[in-house]
């Protein structure tokens, strides 16, 4: 898993059209990410590793 921090943009791996979502929060595993499309969601990242964007690739 790696270290999420509230804040910081993210992709779903397997879900692009979700579009880039802002983490909430992120305890012991669980992050909450809002997402452009798809709303606020709670992904367990020892399941699901989400991928960092850049900020000028937003």
């Amino acid at each position: 898993m790696r270290h999420l921090v509230p804040g910081a943009f993210v992709r779903h791996p397997d879900c692009p059209d979700w579009g880039i979502g802002q983490v909430q929060s992120a305890i012991a595993g669980r992050v909450t990410v809002n997402f452009e499309h798809r709303g606020k969601l709670l992904i367990d990242a020892d399941v699901v590793e989400l991928e960092p964007v850049e900020p000028e690739s937003r």
